[in-house]
């Protein structure tokens, strides 16, 4: 696998340090499962932020601070272990990668002719979404931008716009600066997952048009 396209150095720095959304950090987290160069850059951040940490001088910690981290602690691992059953059961699962074989997913919906969604399942706190979105060969997207942002890391197939070609293990990132209209490759369906804050915003007469029945 030849991987060209990486998420922005800034982002792979918050994900480093736990600054990122949780559908946002498991995008990237695909993505750097993939890519040496990425998880190269990741650790010397790790190494760097333990550095910063040690040489800070102690403060004692608020009357109950011990407890809720420990809370924290607990109920993400249960959430996981939720996921890890969930995930035992969902033979659709067995192709994609380990981290999100033990995810939970939604129900598979059709968005546009030849498009698919299907939302991963995210904890209550979280204020961005995750999906995998699948698109036959050829499919032309509207032009379109974000209110928020985008992160998208190709599992299958392909797809291309103005940025370039992006394949398995390829990062695309976009938000309200980037317009782009994404077009399938041909030599199969295009299997992705997504991390998005915002909405879409159509661009052109015929995507204003269809705006209030695009919800991703």
């Amino acid at each position: 696998m030849t991987i060209t396209h990486h998420p922005p150095e800034d982002l792979l720095a918050d994900f480093a340090i736990g600054k990122l959304e949780e559908a946002e950090h498991l995008v990237v987290a695909v993505h750097a499962a993939q890519c040496e160069r990425c998880r190269r850059f990741i650790k010397a951040i790790e190494r760097l932020a333990g550095a910063a940490i040690e040489s800070v001088e102690p403060v004692a910690l608020s009357s109950g601070s011990f407890e809720a981290v420990m809370a924290r602690i607990q109920a993400t691992s249960e959430a996981q272990n939720h996921n890890d059953v969930a995930a035992g059961v969902e033979s659709e699962n067995a192709d994609l990668p380990e981290i999100l074989r033990r995810r939970r997913f939604g129900k598979r919906r059709r968005i546009a002719p030849g498009v698919s969604l299907r939302p991963i399942l995210l904890t209550e706190s979280s204020r961005s979404r995750a999906f995998l979105l699948q698109s036959a060969p050829g499919t032309r997207m509207l032009e379109h931008s974000h209110t928020g942002s985008e992160l998208t890391c190709v599992l299958k197939g392909s797809f291309s716009h103005e940025g370039g070609c992006y394949g398995p293990g390829d990062f695309d990132f976009g938000d309200e600066t980037v317009d782009h209209r994404p077009i399938v490759g041909n030599e199969g369906p295009c299997l992705c997952v997504v991390a998005m804050t915002g909405d879409l915003r159509m661009n052109g007469f015929l995507g204003r048009l269809i705006t209030p029945f695009v919800r991703l």
